[in-house]
């Protein structure tokens, strides 16, 4: 079902990106299905890969019983077309298979980087205080859901500051992000830091694509809050997946309505040939899924 939820996807998405005339950026991200316990006590884990540029999931994987994200994530990137897109994903998929796999594909990425790679993590923590950024962007102050936000991106060359680049297939440019927030209400501050690493050369604009990647938890917010995901209880794993997989293709097909809707001038003159080509891709899907 899940590859036949793909195919689906496949009639839309090279038409919308197209639309969109910017590189394509897919987020690849898991999420627990928490409706559904296994034996071993564990909800299971679906890894999907999300079109940022037209909020269509792409494809999906899930994770076997005793295993976890990393061994299903190159499984997914063999499903799907990277070339001369970027990937952005968690810090789970900063792994040297998964790094190289992209790099092999044609695909560059950006990924965030934590204590799952200490020497690397550290090592760069060490060697930024001693580096000039290659260039600095601040975005803000800007006043969101009750609270002032500014936030800072540093970018910094890699080459002298990764010491095992082989490692990770040459050199890599790194991101640093610091987030300062004011809570209107009581004037409480917060900051953060984040660090990310990405193939992708100093001069190529990284900031919007750092904040793109979070698209994919708000879809999965959406699926938790507007389909009710996490509170529908299923008995087994390959029950939870088949419902996630058809609350994802309800999910894109309202993306797909957006991402195809004309101005408000040819709204009227199009609608209906708009909604004869849904509908039919949508027959086609539950052929195929009743062929399964």
């Amino acid at each position: 079902m899940a590859d036949r939820m793909q195919q689906f996807a496949d009639i839309f998405l090279e038409r919308l990106t197209c639309a969109s005339r910017i590189i394509e950026i897919i987020c690849i991200d898991g999420k627990a299905e928490r409706g559904t316990v296994q034996e071993n006590g564990r909800s299971p884990d679906i890894v999907s890969a999300y079109s940022f540029n037209t909020g269509i999931t792409i494809a999906t994987e899930a994770c076997k019983e005793k295993s976890n994200e990393i061994k299903a994530v190159p499984i997914l990137l063999d499903k799907i077309d990277i070339s001369g897109k970027i990937v952005t994903a968690d810090a789970m998929s900063m792994q040297k298979d998964i790094v190289e796999k992209i790099r092999k594909k044609g695909g560059d990425f950006l990924i965030e980087l934590k204590a799952n790679q200490p020497s690397l993590r550290y090592g760069i923590e060490d060697r930024l205080v001693e580096h000039t950024p290659v260039y600095s962007y601040t975005e803000g102050p800007e006043l969101a859901h009750g609270r002032i936000e500014t936030r800072t991106y540093r970018v910094y060359d890699g080459l002298d500051i990764i010491a095992d680049k082989k490692k990770w297939g040459g050199n890599m440019t790194i991101i640093e992000y610091e987030s300062s927030t004011v809570k209107k209400s009581t004037g409480v501050h917060t900051s953060e830091k984040r660090l990310y690493v990405s193939s992708m050369p100093t001069h190529t604009p990284k900031p919007t694509i750092v904040r793109n990647h979070w698209s994919i938890e708000s879809m999965h917010w959406g699926l938790d809050y507007n389909l009710q995901q996490d509170n529908i209880k299923r008995k087994s794993t390959r029950a939870a997946r088949n419902l996630d997989t058809i609350q994802r293709i309800v999910y894109s097909v309202f993306s797909i309505w957006k991402g195809l809707r004309k101005k408000q001038s040819d709204k009227n003159k199009g609608m209906a040939e708009l909604i004869r080509h849904i509908s039919m891709s949508f027959t086609r899907l539950m052929r195929f899924l009743s062929q399964k």
